[in-house]
């Protein structure tokens, strides 16, 4: 009788992940279980990959030679000015809805898109050159979830894709389940995998990442979490760890500490700090909220992130997970982006910071205005952003002042992260509102 009434208390108070929902054990396994060998993804197959998977699989942060004083080098001219109508190489039309971020891979521009009516999850391939559609592959047919397990803001695509150069993978929650497919270069199927159950607060957002030959992928939720690595050839699961009972969004981040590669994610009060190879715990440390959004980054020795619900933090970490500072400011959704000195990051309500990496000393911060939800990036010594009206700002990477190079607008929201594909920049955006909204990939080159 008391437990009962506890759990409607819960429920009304929207606190689902605190003991009501249906769990799931996670049943874990280790490399020895499995017998899945690793191996270093050949040269020949990574040979033409440019962005390929989130935020670059780089943190968001490019360096051409735009800086070179060598007149004869092979300059790269990306634009910081663009329209609708100037400075656009392409654009072409995406069906359906997804946050799904573009990546480039070779002459290919690739993403995750759904539709309710037909209830499909489905990846598209355009033409790097002229956006024309190369392929389309429906991944799900049916077994979307329901309304009320999907957040207003979300989508039934939200992760975006990765790559080796010969495989996509991509990950969707159908069926209560988060499955994971790979698609060869030509769209067809590979394979497919139900890796585990899933309880739905507001939908399923991490994007996959790549380690050697595997494909790493997070889902945190309330009904018991996991981390599970797989061999991207097979699909077969190399290991897999328990996270606990939280809901919460952000994906992995593979990075470098010290000459140690560790895969790097918050959630459940904690940052985690996992082997890649195994999946064994590194370190923990109690830091930023129970549900966080942003994905980490780092500079050689330290890594940052920001987040989150109901609490809110800023910080940074060693190489041991010891915390080197920390502010009391929340980035939720963006992830933060830094140029090796500064860090910089974009609030939910639209408030620019950049912060100092060694001792998180705060150069300045600037009302931008508006909402965002997509994520930054660094092209040599700007930064790019764009807001949920889709207005992009970019503004210098610089710690003495806030400098803003231009402000631009394509279509009417953007909650996807551009892609960088060696001289141009390909949006995901909205045009219109309500039930008329529609989609649509620009191609932002010099002209």
């Amino acid at each position: 009788m008391i437990k009962s009434f506890l759990c409607s208390v819960l429920v009304l108070a929207g606190l689902l992940t605190l003991g009501c929902g249906k769990r799931t054990p996670v049943v874990e396994v280790s490399v020895d279980q499995s017998g899945v060998t690793i191996e270093d993804i050949a040269d020949a197959e990574t040979a033409d990959l440019v962005w390929a998977q989130w935020r670059g699989g780089v943190g968001g942060r490019v360096v051409t030679e735009t800086s070179s004083t060598d007149s004869t080098s092979d300059a790269v001219s990306i634009p910081t000015s663009w329209s609708a109508e100037s400075n656009v190489r392409w654009q072409a039309d995406v069906p359906g809805r997804g946050h799904s971020s573009p990546i480039v891979v070779g002459d290919l521009v690739v993403l995750g898109s759904a539709t309710q009516e037909p209830p499909e999850q489905f990846v598209m391939a355009y033409d790097l050159n002229d956006g024309s559609e190369r392929w389309k592959t429906v991944v799900h047919s049916g077994g979307l979830p329901s309304g009320r397990a999907v957040h207003a803001k979300a989508t039934n695509a939200n992760s975006t894709l990765a790559s080796d150069g010969t495989r996509f993978v991509t990950t969707h929650l159908n069926g209560e389940h988060i499955w994971v497919t790979a698609l060869g270069l030509d769209g067809e199927q590979l394979w497919q995998k139900d890796i585990g159950a899933f309880a739905s607060r507001f939908g399923y957002a991490p994007s996959p990442i790549l380690y050697k030959s595997l494909v790493i992928v997070t889902a945190d939720n309330g009904g018991g979490g996991y981390l599970v690595a797989m061999d991207i050839r097979s699909g077969e699961i190399a290991w897999r760890r328990s996270r606990g009972n939280n809901d919460s969004y952000s994906s992995p981040a593979l990075v470098t500490l010290d000459g140690t590669d560790q895969v790097v994610i918050t959630g459940g009060n904690r940052m985690a700090s996992y082997d890649p190879a195994t999946g064994d715990l590194i370190w923990e440390t109690e830091c930023i909220s129970d549900a966080t959004c942003g994905t980490a980054i780092a500079t050689g020795d330290h890594v940052f992130a920001s987040g989150g619900y109901p609490d809110k933090e800023t910080l940074c970490l060693d190489a041991n997970g010891k915390k080197v500072w920390s502010n009391r400011t929340k980035l939720y959704e963006p992830s933060l982006v830094t140029d090796g000195t500064n860090l910089f990051g974009i609030t939910d309500d639209g408030i620019a910071y950049c912060w100092d990496v060694v001792d998180g000393t705060q150069h300045w911060k600037k009302r931008l205005g508006g909402k965002f939800s997509s994520s930054p990036l660094i092209i040599d010594d700007n930064v790019y952003v764009s807001d949920l009206s889709g207005n992009d700002y970019v503004f210098k990477a610089d710690a003495d002042k806030y400098e803003l190079v231009s402000k631009n607008q394509l279509g009417d929201d953007c909650y996807a992260s551009p892609a960088f594909t060696g001289d141009a920049l390909i949006y995901r955006v909205g045009i219109g509102k309500g039930p008329q909204r529609s989609e649509k990939l620009f191609c932002i080159a010099a002209e």
